[in-house]
């Protein structure tokens, strides 16, 4: 049995205690409770790191984890500590805490000690400046801290070393690692990627998810090629090592590793080391490692094939993203070319300059609830809620009067959505909330002396508005177009009636809306309307500004809050019934993009992905056969046309649907089968019964 396996069986088993985190915390906090806020959390980062009882797997290789965190302590206390804790916390993912890709090729070329002399240098500059004194210390704090953390797992392996149950050849190898980064930056491949999982863990300590591992494929690739050229490594051993830190994932955080891509001369960066990582995260085959590949013009198709290959396995990675769109839609944003093509995912899909701007925050958009405030002068009896009032039904004598109306609803909603986050988002003072360690991982907070959230990032902030239901709303409006306005088959108040009354006793015409045009059939009659939903949208949004200027992306992506959007949005002109799932994300609504795959991914390329920064989900779902040798090459070139004509991202599922109905009846056999769910991939029997339907509801895809 390989290494990972054995250590993947050890993950399960929890050491004895409670997880509580907040009592290391604690032990800092309470030191210096009159200080700066920077000061106080800058010692409870210190004491968490410098504190916790480190945990070392027997099969370890690259070590690090959170069960450094359980204690055995009595209940009572434990709620004192977190009682103190939780009052200085705030920040959460609409407050940019988290989904951040940190700067690790800083962090590389220079190690702790090179930050710590970044540091001192800005302290030099800034010695008139009390403020950000106060803040570069607390940075300094957290760093040794952390180093204390990297020496404390150098000592428990060292005390390890009597025990049998573990191999000395195996903590010798982590005490060198840990060796070697305390005395300076790493030279090794292995001492580079300990360092980056010790980051990692040290932000899941931290409780912070979706942290990225950002281009591992780069950043890590000069360390890779002088450990190979000098004979000192072998890509069976360090497949083995990224198998080692890939397990140790879990598997509900979506860690987003990103590999290709090009650079600015448009010169494809695929390496040896991004084969490796492909192929370690299909041999681990668990949902944790959220793996994107950046496809360019000019990628191998030995390289996408490859992907096919992993994709076909099951586990529905790497989502297979287009550089040429990507990079086309951060550019408007401003951004140096350099940082652009350095862009890496964060959280399932969503573009990021890498280390160079606050954490990521989104929300979700349900752009079908608009149709029920058009039909109900502004208010939606269903799920008691208003829009605007756009007048009586019988003032609207043409397709266009009906699209002003539902655009006037579009814009107030879009101008609620603005308004509602910028009051969430700005509600903390950023002084008092400060992340003294975070902030040692983005550009320039060590030179600005500022933190991460307060002017301490080369960019500012940005926020994704996720752009839900286009194939509800396509579908909708060509069936208004068509039934009411073309062969004049009904009505609007007729259509309205219908809607309230979830299409009882209106079967009929219900049908005469599931027979007009759909999306995803490359009919321009229904298409169109994907184009303006997409241009709509993010001439609205791209007007908005985040508090500290960035631009509001727009997303074309549900996650799985499409199928809760379907749950309380009134029945629509599509067709859709009350508590039916809108559309999902990029795609169309499942089952009626009915002429196969390449004229569904036609249809789905028409709209201008360049005005959705964020990025785009396309789900996709084939039958295992397709992925087989004499099949595969058809799905490669159709992803190549596709991705040609400006389709920006796809991922599959590559699991029959025979398989699926089995495991929702007997999950008990299917305690590891993976599936891609929508931008990000899980167990299956692990999700809810409405995902596992509506993974089951995609169009099951062929290739003739």
């Amino acid at each position: 049995m390989k290494l990972f396996n054995q250590l993947k069986a050890e993950l399960n088993n929890n050491p004895e205690g409670i997880y509580a985190p907040y009592y290391y915390r604690y032990i800092g906090i309470k030191k210096n409770l009159t200080g700066s806020m920077s000061t106080i959390r800058s010692n409870g980062i210190y004491s968490l790191f410098a504190n916790s009882t480190p945990f070392i797997y027997k099969n370890d290789l690259i070590t690090g984890n959170t069960k450094s965190l359980y204690i055995s302590e009595n209940s009572m206390m434990l709620q004192h500590y977190a009682n103190m804790c939780t009052s200085m916390s705030g920040r959460d993912f609409p407050h940019n805490a988290d989904h951040f890709s940190p700067d690790y090729q800083r962090l590389l070329r220079g190690g702790i000690s090179g930050l710590k002399q970044e540091i001192q240098e800005s302290l030099n500059r800034h010695f008139d400046d009390y403020k950000k004194i106060d803040f570069l210390k607390a940075m300094d704090r957290t760093l040794d801290g952390f180093a204390c953390m990297i020496s404390n797992y150098g000592k428990k392996a060292l005390s390890l070393k009597d025990d049998p149950e573990y191999s000395n050849e195996r903590l010798d190898f982590i005490i060198k690692n840990t060796n070697e980064l305390l005395a300076g930056p790493p030279v090794s491949f292995a001492a580079a990627l300990q360092l980056i999982w010790f980051s990692h863990t040290a932000f899941m300590m931290e409780g912070r998810g979706a942290m990225a591992l950002g281009r591992l494929d780069q950043y890590l690739y000069p360390f890779y090629k002088k450990d190979i050229e000098n004979n000192i490594i072998t890509d069976e051993q360090v497949l083995e090592l990224l198998e080692n830190t890939f397990i140790k994932i879990p598997s509900g955080d979506v860690v987003n590793i990103c590999i290709g891509g090009m650079d600015m001369n448009e010169n494809c960066r695929i390496n040896e080391l991004s084969y490796l990582i492909l192929k370690a995260v299909g041999n681990c085959n668990v949902p944790g490692p959220n793996l994107s590949a950046r496809i360019a013009p000019n990628t191998p198709d030995q390289f996408l094939d490859e992907c096919l290959k992993t994709i076909g396995t099951g586990l529905g990675y790497p989502a297979l993203m287009n550089d040429t769109v990507n990079i086309a839609a951060l550019k408007k944003y401003g951004y140096a070319d350099e940082d652009v093509y350095n862009y890496s995912m964060v959280g399932c899909i969503e573009n990021f300059i890498t280390g160079m701007q606050p954490p990521w925050s989104d929300g979700r958009f349900d752009a079908p609830r608009f149709f029920d405030y058009v039909f109900n002068n502004g208010v939606s009896e269903f799920n008691k809620s208003s829009g605007v009032n756009t007048g009586n039904l019988d003032n609207i004598k043409t397709m266009d009067d009906f699209m002003r109306s539902f655009e006037v609803q579009l814009e107030n909603g879009a101008k609620e959505y603005y308004f509602g986050f910028m009051n969430y988002n700005d509600m903390l003072n950023p002084e008092r909330f400060t992340e003294p360690f975070l902030s040692c991982f983005c550009q320039d907070c060590i030179g600005r002396g500022l933190d991460i959230n307060n002017g301490g990032s080369k960019y500012p902030s940005v926020h994704g508005v996720a752009l839900m239901g286009v194939g509800t709303v396509t579908d909708s409006l060509a069936a208004i177009e068509k039934v009411v306005f073309i062969d004049k088959a009904a009505t609007l108040s007729q259509i309205k009636d219908a809607l309230n009354s979830n299409f009882e006793g209106y079967e009929d015409l219900r049908e005469k809306l599931l027979a007009a045009p759909k999306y995803g059939n490359n009919d321009d009659f229904a298409d169109k309307y994907a184009v303006w939903f997409l241009d709509y949208l993010d001439s609205i949004f791209s007007q908005f500004k985040t508090r500290d200027g960035g631009g509001f992306y727009s997303a074309m992506a549900a996650n799985i809050s499409n199928i809760h959007a379907g749950n309380v949005i009134n029945a629509t002109p599509d067709g859709r019934l009350r508590g039916e799932p809108l559309s999902d994300a990029a795609s169309p609504t499942y089952g009626r993009d009915t002429k196969g795959c390449t004229v569904t991914l036609t249809s789905v390329a028409k709209p201008d992905y360049t005005k959705a920064a964020c990025g785009s989900v396309v789900n996709q779902k084939f039958m295992p056969s397709v992925f087989d040798d004499a099949k595969r090459t058809k799905l490669l070139a159709l992803i190549k046309t596709y991705f040609k004509k400006g389709g920006q991202e796809i991922q599959i599922n590559a699991t029959s649907p025979d398989i699926l109905r089995d495991a929702m009846e007997h999950p008990e056999n299917y305690q590891n089968l993976v599936v891609r769910v929508s931008g990000f991939s899980a167990y299956y029997v692990t999700l809810a019964r409405s995902v596992q339907l509506d993974i089951l509801a995609r169009t099951q895809q062929e290739l003739g």
